[in-house]
């Protein structure tokens, strides 16, 4: 009886946290004046939203910049993280512990406090309306490194020492050795990173002009507030859909080693 009682609140919680989504999506195939009530089925099936919002704004190309943006910054995220993880965990010099307490602190500094520096830096280098300028501020994450020095910091030394000792080089030790003992952590820190490189609509919204280098969070915020949905609720819930679907096509694959990473990995060290 308890464990029906568990499964029961459960089954509940998942449906108050899962109607407003499902909702949201079968909305996209109402007609307009079906999509204010709750009803999840709609009457007709439509793909009006859809064909507005593609024929509205460029949104292939704003997913392609995205696509672009959040696969450069995941593989610099990775590689540079995680040699600094790796720096942090398992070698030894001195201010170690002065550097890693400075890159805790900037996690708790607001991206705001940042925006107008950082904004004049990319100005002077000449990288607005252009995918450089959303790609280089953000080729380091002090989360993932956190993440992966948590990981690092688990690992067996005696593995590290033994490849050493055949004559293996530091990086060589982190690629070939670390990396593969801490895939779960590393699938964790990119998907973070994901999601928070794909949402980002502020930074876009002041470096980028031009559409054609537009974000598809840029575009999809521009066409929600700027008059392109002409204040249909159809169109501005079927570009949110398309937003949120590649968020949720990277956590379905990479769920597994995300849940393993959460369980394995705490704060140690």
């Amino acid at each position: 009886m308890r464990k029906a009682l568990i499964y029961l609140a459960l089954s509940a919680g998942a449906v108050v946290f899962a109607y407003p989504f499902v909702w949201m999506v079968l909305a996209t195939f109402k007609p307009e004046a079906e999509i204010g009530n709750l009803s999840l089925l709609p009457s007709v099936w439509t793909l009006e939203s859809y064909r507005l919002v593609f024929e509205t704004i460029p949104i292939v190309r704003a997913f392609l910049n995205s696509l672009v943006v959040a696969a450069v910054v995941i593989a610099s995220v990775l590689v540079f993280g995680s040699a600094t993880a790796y720096s942090l965990a398992k070698l030894r010099w001195k201010g170690r512990d002065t550097v890693f307490n400075l890159m805790l602190f900037t996690m708790m500094v607001p991206f705001m406090v940042m925006l107008i520096p950082l904004y004049t830096m990319i100005v002077e280098f000449g990288w607005t309306d252009s995918l450089i300028g959303l790609i280089v501020p953000f080729m380091m994450n002090a989360t993932a490194v956190l993440i992966l020095r948590q990981s690092f910091v688990t690992l067996p030394t005696d593995i590290l020492d033994a490849a050493r000792i055949d004559g293996c080089g530091e990086w060589r030790i982190l690629f070939t050795i670390v990396w593969p003992l801490s895939i779960p952590a590393l699938v964790t820190a990119g998907i973070i990173v994901f999601i928070g490189n794909w949402n980002e609509v502020l930074w876009p919204l002041m470096v980028i002009r031009n559409e054609d280098w537009m974000t598809m969070p840029q575009m999809v915020a521009l066409f929600t507030v700027g008059g392109g949905a002409q204040a249909r609720l159809g169109p501005q819930l079927a570009a949110a859909v398309l937003l949120a679907l590649p968020i949720a096509a990277v956590y379905l694959v990479f769920q597994r080693h995300f849940i393993a990473s959460l369980a394995s990995t705490g704060v140690k060290g």
